[in-house]
């Protein structure tokens, strides 16, 4: 029988540039969360690897050798001897180069399907190892649940305990490449708060994100300066608590105090812009 895992939507609720290594790779402070919106992965297992991509984002996922999905069965492969995998289906619904981790979620998904398929567990170190190879966001979607990311992906904290929020996602359908991002990145911009102790409670947390900031947004709003034109329209919405942009961008989020309100505004915002992809949606 088919198996099928969720790969949510990863959202930088904070993002804090640190430095460069010697690499040219930049090290992070990331607490990240997950929202309900997903793309679908389903692996039926097999003799041969294939992929078939569905859904709304599918041509802007480009060519299949290159999706992420394929990607995950060839580290993984690397990893364990004799791997067996199968055909993969991929319900696009995350927009594609959107600062939501769509891919490295999709990737980690198929890793979890894979780990089910050769009776792997989610902690053996292999699948770590494999997330690690295909790229910086696949190792905090391998458990989907809201963590505090470090260095270039690889330093994850425990499961961190954050309330439900109600917010909505907009993308204005430019991408915003994450590499073209770090390079316009100006070190003036760079956040000197670090991540300490996240406070428990709705109020006490909302008024603590507030203080924190996404670095990479001055970067990515001179690549793609509709970035401040979402960011201005979701803080406009009368019961916005905070606006902000997600990873690299172009996606942007605003959380509010209830469903009913995220809604509300998201109707209002898709009313107002119609070639905007815009979603209300749950983050924990």
């Amino acid at each position: 029988m088919p198996l099928s895992e969720t790969a949510p939507a990863k959202i930088n609720l904070t993002l804090r540039v640190i430095g460069r290594r010697s690499d040219g790779y930049h090290t992070l402070e990331s607490l990240v969360a997950f929202a309900d919106i997903a793309d679908e992965v389903t692996l039926e297992p097999g003799e041969a690897t294939s992929l078939v991509v569905e859904g709304a984002f599918a041509e802007p996922s480009g060519p299949t050798a290159d999706n992420l999905v394929m990607k995950a069965a060839d580290a993984l492969a690397a990893q364990v001897g004799s791997l067996r995998t199968g055909r993969f289906q991929l319900q696009k619904n995350i927009p594609v180069a959107a600062g939501l981790g769509g891919g490295s979620s999709d990737a980690a998904a198929a890793l979890r399907l894979l780990a089910v398929c050769n009776g792997l567990t989610l902690d053996d170190p292999r699948l770590l190892t494999a997330a690690l190879a295909i790229g910086a966001d696949v190792p905090v979607c391998l458990d989907p649940r809201a963590k505090v990311m470090r260095g270039v992906g690889e330093q994850l904290s425990p499961p961190v305990a954050i309330p439900k929020m109600a917010a909505v996602l907009i993308n204005p359908g430019v991408a915003a490449a994450t590499k073209d991002v770090f390079a316009a990145f100006d070190r003036r911009y760079a956040s000197s708060v670090a991540i300490d102790e996240i406070p428990p409670g709705r109020e006490p947390f909302i008024e603590w994100l507030a203080g924190m900031h996404n670095d990479l947004t001055e970067a990515a709003a001179t690549r793609a300066p509709v970035i401040r034109q979402v960011l201005t329209a979701l803080s406009a919405q009368i019961d916005c608590r905070l606006a902000r942009m997600s990873g690299s961008g172009a996606t942007c989020f605003a959380l509010f105090d209830g469903g009913d309100e995220a809604r509300y505004a998201a109707e209002r915002l898709q009313a107002a812009h119609r070639s905007w992809w815009v979603r209300a949606t749950t983050l924990n």
